[in-house]
């Protein structure tokens, strides 16, 4: 359903502030219906912030709201927006994220990149508040995430992560920075990011139901290696 400015409601978004002033009140007025449901909106914008539209994708229950990826970017695409801010309400005034708002967030920034229309925000409103993904930098944790990513393209990332790291090793073994102590604290930190890289593709990849073998064959280690590293996760996890 699209929504409807006011005449006194800004046309282009500024910061999140902006977001949640035109957001709370179309919420008071939303409200006055299914006041006690949750209500999933997305704002589509054009690269400049101007406001293409707002349109309400789902009405859901008290408790959560179902969200699918193609309702959100089916506005997006027809009205040629590039950019969209998904907000979504919290009856019961809570301001926490819950997992299932991680993950709907987590699904619509991979679609989003398919079609290259950037998610770059979602708020959790109520009347009198609201928590920013942004702010609070959980949109930077979900951007890194890799379990909506497909298999081929966590490959390819490898590969690509893969030539950066052989180009900061080959530095270090030239001997760029100045002094000795600072080329042994260099190599320390190279090889600390390699294993911790390493252990969130395995994670990816055994997430997405690939098998140690061929874990161990993308990143062209021995299984045994593989094994250490998921043994050390699950050591870490039950400490």
């Amino acid at each position: 359903m699209d929504i409807k400015l006011g005449k006194n409601d800004k046309k282009y978004i500024e910061g999140t502030d902006d977001v949640f002033s035109i957001m709370q009140r179309i919420l008071m007025r939303d409200n006055k219906i299914d006041r006690d449901k949750e209500h999933f909106w997305i704002i589509g914008m054009n690269e400049a912030g101007f406001i293409l539209y707002i349109e309400l994708i789902a009405l859901g229950t008290v408790r959560i709201v179902p969200v699918e990826p193609m309702n959100v970017f089916r506005v997006a695409v027809m009205k040629n927006a590039t950019r969209v801010i998904a907000v979504h309400n919290h009856p019961a005034g809570s301001l926490t994220p819950s997992d299932a708002d991680k993950d709907i967030t987590d699904r619509l920034i991979q679609v989003g990149r398919i079609l290259n229309v950037a998610v770059i925000d979602h708020l959790i409103i109520t009347p009198e508040h609201y928590v920013s993904f942004r702010q609070i930098d959980l949109m930077d944790e979900l951007e890194q995430s890799l379990k909506y990513v497909p298999t081929y393209q966590v490959v390819e990332q490898i590969r690509k992560e893969e030539k950066v790291i052989a180009k900061e090793r080959l530095e270090v073994e030239k001997g760029k920075t100045k002094t000795a102590e600072e080329k042994a604290r260099a190599a320390k930190e190279l090889v600390k990011a390699e294993r911790e890289h390493k252990k969130l593709l395995i994670d990816a990849l055994l997430d997405k139901g690939v098998d140690l073998e061929t874990v161990a064959k993308i990143l062209e280690i021995p299984v045994s290696d593989v094994k250490k590293l998921v043994k050390k996760k699950t050591v870490k996890a039950k400490e």
